[in-house]
């Protein structure tokens, strides 16, 4: 089997458009990302341990932490191991009794987990090289950012909708605008003031 290689959370991000989040995880000694899409409540769990907030009451990742404590299993490590059709494989890897054992498991649970048990985060190489992102390799030669493109020209409907905007924007009186907001010490008046 080839070498893993281990990763890092580097961030947890939101996607505004969707109830998905996304877990991005950074190669150590490297420049070289893998974002995997997760739940809202994974990713939740992600970052309530990562910023270390106590809960009352176990979350679910803390339960199968301490059911792993238990039974003297020891995690070891987490690893994604697969990308198949899009989707991401994983395992937690623990020692029982002097065996390795690997639980299938879906990556952003094992992630969840390795934050908790405060093991490390392996990806397969295969893996790595299918949906690794490189920030500079989007560049073109020369180290330049690509040329701007025009935006794409608005449709007749488009320009309709937006034309409501531009009539309320024209009829807008911005000198009463900037003025309403200065405190009344601030405001311009007629007559000057005596210094």
């Amino acid at each position: 089997m080839p070498e893993m290689i281990e990763v890092q959370i580097d961030s947890v991000r939101v996607h505004l458009m969707t109830p998905q989040r996304l877990v991005v995880l950074k190669q150590k000694n490297a420049d070289r990302f893998l974002p995997i899409w997760v739940g809202p409540y994974e990713a939740e769990a992600i970052t309530v341990a990562l910023q270390e907030v106590e809960m009352s009451r176990p979350l679910t990742h803390d339960l199968l932490k301490n059911v792993f404590e238990a039974f003297n299993a020891r995690v070891v490590r987490i690893e994604i191991v697969k990308l198949q059709n899009d989707i991401f494989y994983g395992a937690i890897v623990a020692e029982v009794n002097g065996h390795e054992v690997h639980i299938d498991s879906r990556p952003s649970d094992a992630i969840a987990l390795s934050v908790r048990a405060h093991v490390p985060i392996f990806v397969h190489p295969h893996v790595m090289e299918e949906a690794g992102i490189t920030p500079d390799e989007n560049l073109p030669e020369g180290g330049e950012k690509a040329a701007r493109s025009e935006p794409v020209p608005l449709s007749d409907e488009s320009n309709a909708r937006l034309s409501i905007f531009e009539d309320f924007l024209g009829k807008l009186d911005l000198d009463k605008l900037d003025n309403s907001d200065k405190p009344d010490d601030e405001k311009p008046s007629d007559t000057p003031k005596k210094t």
